[in-house]
């Protein structure tokens, strides 16, 4: 009995039909100036760059525009990068100029002249006949020293990074330094001439600290004392002058336009009825007897 195999035939997998992408400029085009294209295609750009600069090319002639205003989350869509490499290549680009930026305007640099781009490292030797690729860009070497300089400046500007604090500066931030509080100004306290009484200086001090206009400088003392002075060379004390202010209810104290009047002396005679002559009383006739 002889072993035989049954081949079994399984119907064939259909796969589903892949919608075919095909470009047409009846869905838009890129108005670019092929000089500035192939500028663009053959400048030393890293591959982030590279990305961004192509992605600023879409926004503004995509549109007819030369700049508009583009938000890192719309080249962050399109490049398919993170933001904050976006906002970096962007800001590398702007400082070498491929990028010109007007307020919150950008796009890209017609003048090909002021372009600055760095120089690269020359490529290893390959020890294949024909080109080789590493597997990686070649990085500029001018672009890490001097891109690391103008990210830290400019990227205030774009609002897209924080400031890294990391452990060897974190004590090293610059702290304004405090400035020591004025000590308070006791109007109580001051030194008085003899004249004034410390309870009736007291007394106006007090009054003005109640209504919420406290003395606060020497200067205001010492023109206050002075008026006092004037008025009591004109025949008003102190006290006179204060309880005026403070009865009335005035801030300040003010000086009479007249001087005070001396009171007037009232003499008084007395009258000596005992000692006076009045002469000799006559008595009436009737009344005798």
């Amino acid at each position: 009995m002889s072993n035989t195999a049954e081949i079994l035939n399984f119907p064939a997998v259909v796969s589903g039909i892949q919608e075919q992408r095909v470009a047409d400029t009846d869905d838009g085009y890129t108005r670019l100036a092929n000089e500035l294209y192939e500028e663009l295609i053959g400048a030393n750009l890293t591959k982030n760059q590279a990305k961004v600069a192509h992605a600023v090319c879409r926004k503004t002639y995509g549109f007819n525009k030369k700049m508009d205003r583009i938000a890192d989350s719309q080249l962050s869509e399109l490049t398919r990068l993170p933001r904050q490499k976006v906002n970096a290549a962007k800001n590398e680009l702007i400082a070498m100029n491929v990028l010109v930026s007007d307020g919150m305007l950008i796009g890209p640099n017609k003048n090909l002249s002021e372009w600055v781009i760095p120089g690269t490292k020359p490529a290893p030797k390959c020890h294949h006949s024909s080109d080789c690729h590493h597997g990686s860009d070649s990085v500029p070497t001018v672009v890490t020293k001097s891109v690391t300089k103008t990210v830290t400046t400019m990227s205030p500007k774009w609002g897209h990074t924080k400031d890294t604090i990391t452990k060897d500066n974190k004590d090293n931030i610059n702290k304004p330094p405090k400035s020591p509080k004025p000590a308070s100004f006791d109007p109580a306290a001051v030194d008085l001439p003899e004249w004034l009484s410390v309870s009736v200086w007291k007394s106006w001090v007090d009054y003005r600290r109640d209504l919420k206009k406290p003395i606060k400088s020497q200067q205001t003392v010492t023109q206050a004392i002075n008026l006092l002075e004037r008025c009591k060379c004109s025949g008003y004390q102190p006290e006179e002058i204060i309880n005026q202010s403070i009865a009335n209810g005035w801030q300040g104290l003010f000086e009479p336009k007249t001087a005070k009047q001396p009171p007037r002396a009232q003499s008084r005679v007395s009258e000596n009825f005992a000692g006076k002559d009045y002469g000799q009383t006559e008595i009436p006739a009737w009344a005798r007897d």
